[in-house]
């Protein structure tokens, strides 16, 4: 099913002249309304008159999170504060927090592109869907929420936390549909079998999980504890929050609402644009944007675009699973590491739950990682033998895919902090930064 044809599989040229022109507009708005673009497109030596073709884009300067801060809390709004109906944060976890604004067209607009993204992932007017994002200021929950009920689903905002109540609705209401962070809901299904409950046992079918970068293998893990299909969705406050891309049933790259948004792909070091089928980070320029357009705005996550039409008859642009972000890359003795490197190989251990933190500490001038993970409950002996060739195990599994030594510390089952949102993955006594989401 396909919520919206005409531009879901709309003819290619026909799509990027329509980029264009919505590109155009959001230049002149900008560089009209909000003192802070005239400054940069001026300091740079660029007018919106110098795009004349969608590769013109690369001749504008970038936005980064620092000048959302920077002008906060509304100096990149378009429009006067009356005009802008809804105000939403992102999750920072220090300083002050991304301010997003949305007008009534913005709110009509994030609507629609989510209910394309449930449509896609396969929820009908038949589902019951579970929101398990924290209601307030996170766009996660109200997004998908009223998203949901545009295709006629029915909305259990059952919000984060109080995980037993969690497996209660889901039993007693017989959800069908689950939101939520993929850490979260591995979480949840320890829950219910903690409760005597078999988790493949409930009618849930469907799991539209984001907000955090997550591997194959954790979706390997998912569906054979759920008996689901774990779908993936990639948004962010600042440009809207969930809507701008998700999986159809083909789990063949997240489709782009490209009606909605530009999406480059650039070299994080040199800011070269790279062609699709390139790794690189993300840019999103945002192209109906009332009361926030955002102008090529570096999310710092890793993808590749892919331009050929999906089997599910979509022509819109797929990005690949984000693997990680540009500023979560670890290095370690001058390897590069990324934690989604870590997790795939954690998942494939049949012995190790799929929980996991990494800690990276420095002993005199040398930096090293140790990785905590957790057996699962059945081979807990307490035996130090048999923990000894489990954490061998996994320390070779490690060095096989980092070409490092990384230290392994088995904990008991069920030690390690649970989060009801945002997996805290790494910790880093480095630096004075501390804990990295």
């Amino acid at each position: 099913m396909i919520w919206n044809p005409r531009y879901e599989c709309m003819d290619r040229e026909e799509m990027r002249a329509l980029q264009l022109t919505r590109l155009k507009e959001t230049l002149n708005r900008v560089y009209q309304r909000v003192p802070f673009y005239r400054d940069r497109f001026d300091s740079c030596g660029v007018k919106p008159s110098d795009l004349e073709k969608l590769e013109d884009i690369s001749k504008f300067p970038f936005t980064v999170k620092n000048h959302l801060r920077d002008n906060y809390p509304y100096g990149l709004f378009t429009l006067p504060l009356k005009q802008v109906v809804r105000l939403h944060a992102s999750s920072g976890t220090t300083g002050k927090p991304i301010v997003v604004g949305y007008s009534r067209k913005d709110l009509e607009t994030w609507v629609e592109l989510v209910a394309r993204m449930v449509t896609l992932a396969g929820v009908t007017s038949e589902d019951i869907a579970q929101v398990s994002f924290g209601y307030g200021l996170f766009t996660g929950a109200f997004g998908l929420h009223y998203g949901l009920e545009r295709v006629g689903a029915t909305v259990v905002p059952a919000s984060s936390g109080n995980s037993e109540k969690q497996i209660m609705f889901m039993k007693d209401f017989g959800t069908t549909a689950l939101v939520g962070t993929p850490s979260y809901c591995l979480h949840l299904a320890e829950v219910a079998v903690e409760m005597g409950i078999d988790p493949a046992s409930l009618p849930l079918r469907l799991g539209l999980l984001g907000s955090e970068a997550w591997s194959e293998k954790m979706r390997t893990q998912l569906e054979k504890a759920w008996g689901m299909k774990a779908t993936d969705n990639y948004g962010l406050s600042e440009v809207m929050g969930p809507g701008p891309s998700g999986e159809c049933g083909h789990n063949n790259g997240m489709h782009i609402a490209e009606d909605h948004f530009l999406f480059e792909v650039i070299d994080p070091e040199t800011g070269a644009s790279l062609d699709y089928g390139q790794e690189g980070e993300i840019v999103i320029t945002t192209l109906t944007k009332e009361a926030m357009p955002l102008v090529r705005y570096r999310t710092r996550d890793i993808s590749v675009l892919y331009p050929d039409r999906c089997v599910c008859g979509r022509t819109t642009t797929r990005m690949r699973k984000v693997t990680g972000r540009t500023d979560d890359m670890l290095i370690i003795s001058g390897v590069n590491v990324f934690p989604s490197q870590i997790e795939s190989v954690l998942m494939s251990i049949e012995d190790i739950a799929p929980h996991y933190q990494i800690v990276v500490d420095k002993k005199g001038f040398l930096d090293y990682i140790e990785v905590h993970v957790e057996p699962v409950p059945e081979r807990f002996t307490g035996q130090f033998r048999d923990l000894q060739v489990l954490e061998e195990k996994v320390r070779r599994k490690l060095y096989s895919v980092l070409s490092l030594s990384a230290r392994v510390r088995l904990l008991e089952p069920k030690s390690l902090e649970r989060s009801t949102g945002k997996a805290k993955r790494v910790i880093d006594k480095r630096s004075k930064g501390g804990v990295q989401d």
